[in-house]
């Protein structure tokens, strides 16, 4: 196999025939959950259901659809998992796998119960009623920035630049405008049946490329006598505390508006409970695959660029008509985490960000989504494509400053109040900022900002806990 070749040149008539009957049969499902909107009975309910519908699917998504649109939606930073696993083998299995398992059985089995009698429409919506208006605004400026789709924006471009050709910042804006159409033209609900196809495919993708790897170069001692001894250890030769870094970003989940979206839109918290189980099933086997995936893409074309490595390793493996459906199985992959984040971003804008009495305006969400979009592409080229640094980034200020007040008020109801929430996450903000550009030297250069934010927030909570509002 090559460590470097152009992608298209891989590729057949049949293959491209395959991806545009994928990329065809997300349009249509689109469609079909398009017409499938609920009509109101009365005309004053009318802008309500509109809004409520679209947002959250009216809180009628059942079990099937659940699963899909949960497992779809986490994993757009395809490249960026698999560049891990290229450069530190099991670390990746570890990191972006062990430590979220935990996180989602946490929440199904801690949390689900208790968020659900709110009936909020958003994490900030909930936010509001457990603690108040000010730690609702800020929670939304977190939450913004958590899910603005950056890591996805650059995923999508530098697969249609691999395709294309273009220049990255085109192929970017090409992909983001593709999903503002659809996510323009059915809401949450076009976002969901859009992942019920999308699920499919990159599960199927990844699955076959690890099965073919296996048939095909052998198991285990073939990736022990090619690959550096390092890729067989759970720090992958990182640091324990480099390491564990990562299980503080994962329990980012415990304040993922995407998980809330979903559990507020599951037509009971029986729905909500029982597919996150599911979906992390599924997730491991998905990280089973990927981390095999581009191991075996290190052990066979050692010198190839870590974050286009695995993609090129597969389109070679496989024949030509599946090497069309896994490059549609990663458009997917791609696309249904964009499309959730996107959607969501904009609904942070209209409906947690804009004043009340705009929020049932369906152009407002919509007008919210393009400009997500664009800032998208812009933000993701001052990150010059390096995915990795993105997620550590932002998944450090949501684990470090917003975890800590949700999830001690969820376990305490009534006993953190709005000033007490608002003030302690601010401090978490400004020490969290002050470490990361700090300079240090010694014992302190090991010590992440993600643990000193965190460690922030808490005095924080302590400090302010005789504050009343």
């Amino acid at each position: 196999m090559q460590s470097s070749v152009q992608i298209d040149q891989l590729l057949s008539a049949w293959d491209y025939a395959v991806i545009s009957v994928v990329m065809l049969l997300t349009i249509v499902a689109v469609v079909v959950g398009h017409q499938l909107r609920p009509v109101a009975s009365k005309l004053e309910n009318e802008q309500e259901l509109s809004i409520l519908d679209h947002l959250i699917m009216g809180r009628q998504l059942t079990l099937p659809l659940f699963v899909a649109t949960l497992v779809a939606t986490w994993y757009g930073g395809i490249f960026g998992v698999t560049r891990i696993a290229f450069e530190k083998g099991i670390f990746n299995f570890i990191t972006q796998g062990v430590f979220w398992y935990v996180a989602y059985i946490i929440f199904a089995l801690f949390l689900v119960n208790r968020i659900t009698p709110y009936q909020a429409v958003t994490l900030p919506d909930l936010i509001n009623k457990m603690f108040g208006p000010k730690s609702a605004k800020l929670s939304a400026l977190f939450n913004f920035f958590n899910v603005l789709p950056i890591v996805y924006t650059i995923s999508i471009g530098l697969l249609l630049q691999m395709l294309f050709h273009g220049p990255l910042w085109l192929m970017m804006a090409i992909g983001v405008g593709i999903v503002i159409i659809y996510s323009l033209f059915g809401g949450f609900r076009a976002v969901v049946f859009s992942d019920l196809v999308q699920f499919f495919v990159m599960c199927s993708g990844v699955l076959l490329v690890a099965l073919l790897s296996y048939l095909r170069w052998g198991g285990e001692d073939f990736l022990v006598a090619n690959l550096p001894a390092s890729h067989f250890t759970l720090t992958g030769g990182e640091g324990i505390a480099t390491t564990l870094v990562w299980g503080f970003i994962a329990l980012s989940t415990l304040v993922d508006p995407n998980f809330y979206q979903r559990v507020f839109a599951a037509k009971s918290p029986q729905v909500a409970k029982r597919g996150i189980l599911i979906s992390t099933l599924i997730w491991v086997v998905f990280d089973i695959c990927t981390t095999a995936g581009a191991m075996y893409a290190r052990a066979v074309i050692p010198d190839a660029t870590s974050e286009h490595a695995y993609l090129i390793y597969s389109v070679q493996l496989l024949p030509h008509g599946l090497r069309g459906f896994f490059i549609a199985g990663i458009i997917a992959t791609i696309l249904s985490t964009l499309d959730s984040y996107l959607f969501l971003a904009g609904a942070t804008i209209s409906y947690d960000l804009t004043p009340k009495r705009f929020r049932n305006h369906l152009v407002i969400q919509q007008t919210g989504i393009v400009l997500v979009g664009i800032l998208s592409v812009v933000v993701a080229l001052l990150f010059d494509g390096n995915i990795r640094v993105v997620w550590k980034t932002l998944g450090s200020y949501s684990a470090a400053c917003l975890l800590l007040p949700v999830v001690l008020g969820q376990l305490l109801p009534n006993r953190i109040s709005d000033r007490q929430f608002f003030m302690s996450s601010i401090l978490g903000v400004v020490v969290t900022t002050y470490w990361y550009w700090a300079p240090r030297v010694g014992f302190w250069k090991s010590v992440d900002e993600i643990y000193v934010g965190a460690l922030a927030t808490l005095v924080g909570l302590l400090i302010f806990s005789k504050l009343s509002d």
